[in-house]
């Protein structure tokens, strides 16, 4: 049985790094999205965008490692997180903050189309509250993003605020315009199945039983996620590497998922977005 955990962060430097993962592994969890952080988490020093090179080469790099010295697989999702796009604007003002992010994005390109990467995240808006003009450039980055998504057909995985439906159908029009709703995940979605579908994009939804449960009374088209943040000054955050495997086979022992929904939630609807196989 494969079991997927959707947004999941390894720090082996402020972390357990691969002992996180296998506990993932002792769960029964065998793939998961290995979700860039920070620049800053690598030690890279970013003065262009060219500096996020390191970032990103960091993940892949400790992807490879975790797919060659553990039983799970790994796939590096890199992008530029709303809160680092933020910092750069204090550090550098709105138009070298942007011109940075933009040759970060071609960073990203670069990796997807050589198949290093199998994804752009986590990007979007602060999930705190900012000034307008904050939202609004990070609005314009996120365009940029959804316009290169579309262009190289890889997904995006989405951080922002708190979403409610009017939020989602804000969310839907916006990538209708620019993007590839195929390949468009919110991460850290509330369990409102029947609205993302309407709208075309994925909900990831943090794997807490009540909320898989939620989930589950609209359908079954969405994703499970720890969105495990690997920070030993914040253990078990947002929730610990065990809780997909745990929730799902949980789950299944109370008849909520079928061994068919497992497959399709955790191999087929990921296949499927990220153009990948499992073996």
């Amino acid at each position: 049985m494969y079991i997927t955990d959707n947004h999941m962060h390894v720090d082996p430097v402020r972390g357990r790094g691969l002992d996180a993962v296998k506990e993932f592994s002792s769960a029964g969890g065998t793939h998961f999205m290995l979700v860039y952080k920070t620049a800053y988490d690598s030690g890279a020093k970013i003065n262009t965008g060219k500096d996020f090179a390191k970032a990103y080469d960091y993940v892949i790099s400790l992807s490879k490692k975790i797919n060659k010295e553990t039983n799970v697989m790994s796939y590096p999702i890199i992008g530029l997180h709303p809160a680092e796009f933020h910092r750069m604007i204090t550090d550098y003002g709105k138009e070298k903050a942007f011109e940075i992010s933009l040759e970060a994005l071609n960073e990203i390109e670069k990796r997807v189309s050589d198949g290093l990467a199998f994804g752009i995240g986590e990007v979007g808006r602060p999930h705190y509250e900012v000034d307008k003009e904050i939202v609004d450039l990070s609005n314009e980055f996120l365009i940029e993003v959804l316009k290169l998504s579309k262009k190289i057909k890889c997904p995006v995985q989405l951080h922002t605020e708190t979403f409610d439906e009017k939020k989602f159908f804000e969310l839907g029009d916006l990538v209708k315009k620019y993007g590839d709703s195929k390949k468009v995940i919110k991460h850290f979605s509330p369990p409102m199945i029947s609205v993302c579908e309407k709208i075309g994009i994925y909900p990831s939804i943090v794997a807490r039983e009540k909320n898989i449960i939620k989930a589950c009374e609209e359908g079954k088209r969405f994703l499970m996620e720890t969105d495990y943040i690997d920070d030993n000054e914040r253990p078990g955050a947002v929730v610990g590497p065990k809780t997909v495997p745990k929730t799902t086979k949980k789950l299944l022992e109370k008849n909520i998922l079928s061994k068919e929904d497992i497959d399709y939630i955790h191999r087929y609807l990921i296949e499927e977005i990220y153009d990948i196989e499992f073996i």
